[in-house]
């Protein structure tokens, strides 16, 4: 894989880690969803006018061309297991800006997918 492959992977891989904490900070935002037949149509008003939820929509259709591009030049069997990236992002992310804690155990898994994605773009 070459560098501008590797570079429209890890661009679509980073746009769906945003989306993903955009969507959290929105959904942060609005609290706890509970849907009934009668709130069904105001909660989703109230989730579509976020701003963060919005943004996060948004990233995940940059992601989707982005990865389309990524994908074909590459084998899927090596671009779809690099999305697991995506979870040391949003570890990251999550506990930077939105204060959620990150364990000593989800350290270890967050290092042991690090050393997965090391072999893998290695092959």
């Amino acid at each position: 894989m070459n560098l501008a492959t590797f570079g429209f992977i890890f661009v679509g891989i980073c746009l769906n880690a945003v989306a993903q904490l955009l969507l959290k900070a929105g959904t942060n935002a609005v609290g706890a969803i509970h849907l009934t037949a009668e709130n069904w149509f105001s909660t989703g008003i109230k989730l579509a006018t976020q701003l963060p939820i919005i943004g996060g929509l948004t990233c995940y259709v940059i992601s989707v061309g982005v990865w389309i591009i990524g994908l074909s030049r590459v084998d899927v069997t090596v671009a779809y297991p690099l999305l697991s990236l995506g979870y040391i992002i949003n570890a990251v992310g999550a506990w930077y800006f939105l204060g959620e804690a990150v364990s000593a155990q989800r350290l270890l898994a967050i290092g042991v997918i690090i050393v997965g994605v090391i072999l893998l773009t290695r092959s």
